[in-house]
């Protein structure tokens, strides 16, 4: 679509559309660890939101379809790590595999959930609460522990990678 243009279209009949409009968003990009009987596993999820500064809570909402729904749709603890623009390649191999977090620069928190190194932002969580949400969950974490770190986000736009530049 060309810049400029706008096109109205029945969200409910026209999944590709309000997917294209749902793209014109930059996001984050964020990887979700869990411990589970299977060692530590990962999904990559650009839906991550703040809830709450009192108590501390953020969110994120893992699809149904995906073949990690599992690990996360019952974990009683997660991390939310913020990528950094040069962990593209984390991004990547955590899409790949389920279990390719056994080869990224990581290490075990004092309960044992698995931290990526490097990362912007890590949120060390417990399960508040989940959400039905169509062929998503929404599931709210409490903040148990963060860690933050300097340098730029990589970014979600429109289908693709990217790096947020900074603008006076």
């Amino acid at each position: 679509m060309d810049a400029g243009t706008i096109s109205t279209f029945d969200p409910a009949s026209d999944a590709d559309s309000f997917r294209g409009a749902l793209g014109a968003f930059v996001t984050g990009v964020t990887v979700i660890t869990t411990d589970s009987p299977d060692g530590p596993v990962a999904i990559v999820a650009n839906s991550f939101a703040s809830v709450s500064l009192d108590p501390p809570m953020v969110l994120w909402s893992p699809a149904k379809s995906s073949k990690r729904f599992e690990h996360f749709a019952g974990a009683r603890r997660f991390a939310v790590h913020v990528l950094s623009a040069d962990q593209r390649d984390i991004c990547t191999a955590i899409i790949g595999s389920k279990t390719a977090i056994s080869k990224v620069p990581m290490h075990l928190s004092h309960c044992g959930m698995p931290i990526i190194e490097g990362a912007l932002a890590t949120f060390e969580c417990n399960l508040e609460a989940t959400h039905d949400a169509g062929d998503h969950v929404i599931v709210v974490g409490r903040v148990t522990k963060a860690h933050h770190a300097g340098g730029d986000p990589l970014v979600f736009h429109a289908g693709k990678y990217g790096a947020f530049t900074q603008t006076d």
